[in-house]
């Protein structure tokens, strides 16, 4: 693996890490505010978060928080958004870098 491919790896890393904590953190905050009758973020931006890479995060506070597990579309969307990146993860890894 060239320099270039590992520093595109952990750039990638680093990435997902990220998309994932900032999906978790603003379910949490969603979460507070829906405990709270306080205004709530929009179920779009939580699904642009997970079509961003998030799904992971997005599943994670789901079930610690307790938060829109009744949504079945949370579920899908969540869901089909994993199944997503982690076939572009493994085409990238698998076609570009290697």
């Amino acid at each position: 693996m060239s320099e270039l491919q590992k520093v595109l790896f952990w750039i990638g890393v680093l990435y997902y890490l990220a998309i994932n904590i900032v999906l978790y953190v603003t379910m949490a905050i969603d979460k507070k505010h829906a405990i709270k009758n306080k205004r709530r973020i929009p179920e779009k931006t939580l699904f642009l978060m997970a079509l961003l890479g998030g799904g992971v995060g997005g599943f994670l506070a789901m079930f610690q928080k307790h938060h829109k597990t009744k949504h079945t579309s949370f579920y899908f969307v969540f869901g089909l958004t994993i199944v997503l990146h982690l076939a572009w993860i493994w085409f990238c890894m698998t076609q570009i870098i290697f």
